[in-house]
């Protein structure tokens, strides 16, 4: 018994039938057009934040415990004017980027020890867990028993609050890396410092990021406190020192100019450098949105 064939259908194109009396762009218009800057939306943001801080110092009316932003405006421009504020800021991240360039090299030797060994990963696994949890500013009295009343003490305390948080975030992309990028990097003969700077780093770059943002934010927040406590460094005071010394004066205004120093700093390194670093590498290469 012969099973019957199939028949064949015709092959045959069907053209798309124009479109007519439409088009297909859209115009977008002016406002929606800035609405999508996003450095827009955070400026108003921040102009609602600062209408928001004057109604309530306003309502307030004590100019002691909370002044108003034009006044807090105005000291800054005034103490921006006289070179006070810049020479303080200088001071500061001066320190910060000795302290936070320390802390890259050694979480980067870290981690790179604890993807070539099993003996390298109980190291910094014993030693993320014994001294993470641990506050960088509780290290501060060490700090002036061991390095004294200068640079080092200072250092000593942001390199603390770089490492671990920066460490744990490279291992963790190292481990990360997909096995197949492994192999490949294997099979061309990549060992020790070649294959981490070829192979693994492009690979974790979005956790390397992350993490030098993480402890970025760690070291800022931490030389302030420790300024506050520490006070000046060698008779070149910080922010920090900045706002402890108007805060004993009753200079709110100042206090509030420091800390918007602080945080514009803040602001601009995270909005502008990052960002920066973001585009060129992970956003350009697709790794993250």
């Amino acid at each position: 018994m012969t099973r019957p064939t199939p028949p064949i259908r015709p092959e045959y194109e069907l053209m798309p039938e124009p479109i007519a009396g439409s088009s297909i762009e859209r115009r977008v218009s002016l406002s929606r057009r800035l609405w999508q800057q996003a450095w827009l939306r955070k400026a108003l943001i921040l102009i609602f934040l600062a209408i928001l801080w004057e109604i309530v110092a306003r309502i307030q009316g004590n100019d002691l415990l909370l002044p108003s932003f034009t006044q807090t405006l105005q000291a800054f421009v005034e103490d921006i004017a006289n070179g006070v504020l810049p020479g303080r800021a200088g001071n500061s991240i001066e320190i910060l980027l000795k302290g936070y360039v320390a802390g890259v090299v050694l979480a980067f030797v870290l981690t790179s020890l604890a993807v070539s060994s099993q003996l390298g990963r109980d190291f910094l696994s014993t030693l993320t867990s014994m001294l993470n949890p641990l506050p960088p500013i509780a290290l501060l009295p060490l700090g002036l028993l061991w390095f004294g009343l200068g640079q080092g003490s200072l250092i000593f305390v942001l390199i603390h609050s770089v490492l671990w948080p920066l460490a744990l975030n490279m291992y963790t992309g190292f481990t990360s890396v997909p096995e197949t990028l492994r192999m490949t990097g294997r099979n061309y003969g990549l060992r020790g410092l070649r294959y981490v700077f070829l192979i693994l780093v492009p690979a974790a770059l979005p956790s390397i990021i992350a993490g030098l943002k993480i402890g970025w934010a760690f070291a800022w927040r931490t030389l302030i406190a420790a300024e506050l406590v520490f006070g000046a460094s060698s008779g070149r005071g910080g922010l920090g020192w900045y706002i402890f010394q108007n805060r004993n004066e009753l200079y709110t205004d100042r206090v509030f100019a420091g800390l918007m120093t602080v945080i514009l700093l803040g602001l601009l390194v995270e909005n502008v450098l990052f960002r920066q670093l973001e585009r060129h590498t992970i956003l350009k290469w697709g790794m993250t949105r």
